[in-house]
């Protein structure tokens, strides 16, 4: 199998990826296993974002480098919290403080203007100077819930709520959430172009 650095150290993130990639022959290892640090975040938007980590990951690395920035996108506010998904309750704010803030955020707004997307861009680099990254996109549609439910996934996956299903993305199985997911959709669309490229894989 081909190496890749994931220009990530989050668990949930590694494990969603060796599920997509590793049939396609390419093993993710997380950065931490080089020691790296992650770069700081100075884009405005998800793919100036998602560049920069593929960037820093690869020329700690030496080995092609993927990178992915992503966020929920509530509608209600404008956008937000967006490319400032993971630290929008401070730069020390974990997954629950992040959720309890938006709960708040919307905690007089009826469910249906409380609509929202997950969004996520993917980068992929083969060196660290690499003028021509592959880029991919994927976007879910939902709802942000009006309380927690479920205990699979992370990030804001507990009040993400999926109108059709009845249920927070969180309570869906594994393998159905990286079907429908902005994730899912993004590693399937950068595997495809991998295949495509020479040498990617």
């Amino acid at each position: 199998m081909k190496r890749i650095v994931l220009a990530s150290g989050n668990a949930g993130k590694i494990r969603e990826l060796t599920e997509l990639l590793g049939p396609i022959g390419l093993e993710v290892v997380p950065q931490a296993q080089w020691q790296v640090e992650e770069c700081e975040e100075t884009g405005l938007t998800f793919v100036e974002n998602a560049i920069l980590k593929a960037r820093n990951a690869a020329r700690h690395t030496g080995l092609p480098a993927l990178a992915d920035d992503s966020g929920i996108e509530v509608d209600h506010l404008q956008g937000q919290p967006g490319i400032y998904s993971a630290r929008y309750s401070g730069p020390d704010g974990d997954d629950r403080q992040n959720n309890e803030k938006l709960l708040a955020a919307l905690q007089d707004v009826p469910p249906e203007q409380r609509t929202a997307r997950f969004r996520c861009v993917m980068a992929f680099l083969t060196h660290a100077d690499d003028p021509s990254p592959i880029l991919t996109e994927g976007t879910w549609e939902g709802r942000v819930a009006s309380a927690p439910a479920g205990s699979r996934g992370f990030g804001y996956d507990a009040v993400f709520y999926l109108p059709e299903f009845g249920c927070t993305s969180a309570e869906l199985a594994d393998a159905e959430k990286n079907r429908l997911s902005h994730r899912g959709q993004a590693v399937r669309s950068m595997a495809e172009r991998l295949r495509q490229r020479p040498g990617a894989t």
